[in-house]
């Protein structure tokens, strides 16, 4: 394109509607509706219900139950799994011990390093957790129509297991 040439507003219009937008608003979406979801469910700790109904429970806490295993795991190895710096793990992980959710212990491999572990609490957060993704996924299948959330599943996994080759 020309210095001269003046961009019309179409042109402007992939900023909105390019796939990244869309897959960031999309996860957002979600992740607010399990967020939602775990807020309205009778098995989440109450005080932890609390959290996520006033929307102190935010992605980050999300992403820790994505990632942390029911066996514990070392900080560094969650923090790669999440795609985060050790330090904001850290971060993460102090306030997610703070609420109850975590607890540290000693690792039986490495004197050195502490893993990550659900507390009683914990483990109900990450069953209610679970039970909110599926019923997020239902709603989103509901939305779209089986067909459409199908492929939908199948090309963001194509997609995601290319990422580490696009790196």
């Amino acid at each position: 394109m020309s210095k001269n040439v003046t961009p019309s507003l179409l042109d402007e219009a992939w900023r909105h509607l390019h796939l990244g937008r869309l897959l960031g608003h999309a996860q957002r979406k979600f992740d607010a509706r399990v967020r939602s979801l775990m807020a309205q469910d009778d098995e989440t700790p109450l005080a932890l219900s609390n959290l996520a109904a006033r929307d102190k429970v935010g992605a980050a806490h999300i992403h820790i139950t994505r990632h942390l295993s029911l066996q514990g795991d070392r900080i560094t190895d969650l923090a790669e799994r999440a795609g985060m710096s050790k330090q904001a793990m850290l971060d993460l992980v102090d306030q997610c011990e703070a609420w109850g959710l975590v607890t540290r212990q000693a690792d039986p491999h490495d004197r050195r390093a502490k893993r990550v572990v659900y507390t009683e609490a914990g483990r109900e957060w990450h069953w209610a957790f679970q039970r909110a993704v599926q019923q997020a996924e239902a709603e989103f299948v509901e939305s779209v129509g089986q067909e459409v959330a199908t492929v939908v599943r199948l090309g963001l996994d194509a997609y995601g297991s290319e990422a580490g080759d696009l790196a």
